[in-house]
This record gives C-alpha cells, sequence and structure tokens, in this order.
C-alpha cells in the first residue's frame, strides 16, 4: 500500500517529507506533484526503481528519463554546458521546462541517449518537491505520470493512489497541481529548438 503524505503546497511540513525522502533511499517509487503536473521519481541511481518506473508507464529503455535538479549549479554539474546555454537556462530555472544537454560523466551510461549523450534536466517550482530533493540530497530520475492509454497526465492524488497503490510507495499531496507537461527545449546541436511546447512559454526564454 502506497503511503500518502499531504502535505500544503506553500508551506510543506519537513517531517512528512522526510518520511517521504527515507522511501526514495529504501529504493520506492514515488508520485509528486511538479510546477507542471504530477510525477514519478525515484533515486537517480537505483536501477531496479527505474525499472519499476518505466513498468509503471510501460515505457521500454529507448524512452529516455529526466533529471530533476534542485538548482542551477546542480543541473550544470550534470551536464556539459557553456556560457550561451548557461544564460538561456538562468531564465528557465526554476520553471517549467526540460532542458536537453550533453549528459556529463555524473549522468550513468544507461540513462543518456546511447548515440548522442544526452539527458533532459529541469528545476522545477514546486515548494513540496523543492523540500524533497533539498532532504534527498541529489537530483531525481523522473518522467510524467501519464499511464499506459492515457493522453494526460494524472492531477488528482488520490485518484493516483487509488490507481497506483500496489505500484507506488508514496504519494505526495500537496493538491491539484497544472496538467500540462513541460516545454521541452534541446540544447544539445547549436540553435535552441522547441521539441514540446508545454506550459513553459517560450517567450520568457526569448525563443
Amino acid at each position: 500500500m502506497a503511503q500518502h503524505f499531504s502535505v500544503h503546497p506553500d508551506n510543506p511540513q519537513p517531517r512528512l517529507l522526510k518520511q517521504a525522502a527515507a522511501l526514495l533511499q529504501s529504493g520506492g517509487v514515488l508520485a509528486v506533484p511538479t510546477d507542471s503536473s504530477y510525477a514519478l521519481v525515484c533515486r537517480l541511481d537505483d536501477k531496479a526503481a527505474a525499472d519499476q518506473l518505466r513498468a509503471i508507464r510501460q515505457l521500454d529503455d529507448k524512452q529516455l528519463l529526466s533529471l530533476i535538479c534542485r538548482d542551477l549549479s546542480e543541473l550544470a554539474s550534470y551536464a556539459r554546458v557553456d556560457n550561451t546555454q548557461f544564460r538561456l537556462l538562468k531564465l528557465g530555472t526554476p520553471g517549467p521546462y526540460t532542458f536537453i544537454l550533453e549528459a556529463s560523466k555524473e549522468v550513468p551510461r544507461r540513462l543518456s541517449h546511447p548515440q548522442r549523450k544526452t539527458i533532459g534536466l529541469r528545476v522545477p517550482e514546486h515548494a513540496a518537491l523543492s523540500v524533497l530533493l533539498e532532504l534527498h540530497g541529489a537530483p531525481l530520475l523522473a518522467t510524467t505520470l501519464i499511464l499506459p492509454g492515457e493522453t494526460e497526465p494524472l492531477n488528482d492524488p488520490e485518484a493516483i493512489r487509488d490507481q497506483l497503490e500496489r505500484q507506488v510507495a508514496g504519494v505526495i499531496d500537496a493538491g491539484a497541481c497544472p496538467q500540462t507537461p513541460t516545454t521541452v527545449i534541446d540544447l544539445s546541436q547549436g540553435a535552441p529548438e522547441i521539441l514540446r511546447l508545454g506550459r513553459g512559454d517560450p517567450a520568457r526564454l526569448g525563443l
């Protein structure tokens, strides 16, 4: 049975999120709110948890997962970022954007694109998730919580718990969040390319 952590959306209780972080450390997959939609997350270095995360969404190994980071400096340690890219990242973090960048050696090889050696990274703007990341002390491996056969992310924490109570270790309930995935921007091939238009406005980045 999934544990349920009901936290305040703006002033989340660290005591509860510390319990959720412990589930991550013990190999659990969590459903968490973000500034774009609910997501499934697990520890970056936990292959079994990553396989469980993929199984919930029925994703194969070709479907790349992204990293959720605490801040821009942490993001930059998991990707190779030049000055031009850094200025663009600074405009979009924190926020509902996923950036495709060349992965650094900090990223396990099984997680980066096999040919291009790229990885998707983001820094979300959500109080509960920010506290969880701080307590966890490292990036989280993530994917949007869209169930097989569906086109929209799940947005109701109670519905998430009902449908996934035997598949996830816990659900962080900070109320409903937006139901639109991130805007995905590829910065790995020179000029920025918008791969998916989502909640993040490209105009904020001058695109």
